[in-house]
């Protein structure tokens, strides 16, 4: 005999599987987290910031100039440019 009501099988698969997404979404933040206290620690050094700042956003300081070098295969093509 067979009974399907509210705690039926499937309605268990669908939870059990919801939730072991959720386990790995939190190892996953985990993970992430523990990678961003990482960064942050080395970014409290003045000289690591400068170099972060500089990578990333592309800043300078007042005296200077900075020039992108952007080769050849690293820049998309335009459909047009044919």
């Amino acid at each position: 005999m067979l009974f399907l009501d509210t705690n039926s099988w499937l309605i268990h698969r669908e939870l059990d599987q919801e939730i072991q997404e959720l386990n790995d979404n939190k190892k996953y933040y985990i993970k992430e987290i523990v990678k961003d206290q990482k960064d942050i620690k080395i970014l409290k050094d003045s000289n690591e910031l400068e170099k972060f700042a500089r990578e990333e956003y592309f800043m300078k300081r007042d005296d200077e100039e900075i020039y992108i070098i952007e080769y050849e295969d690293s820049v998309p093509k335009n459909k047009n440019d044919d």
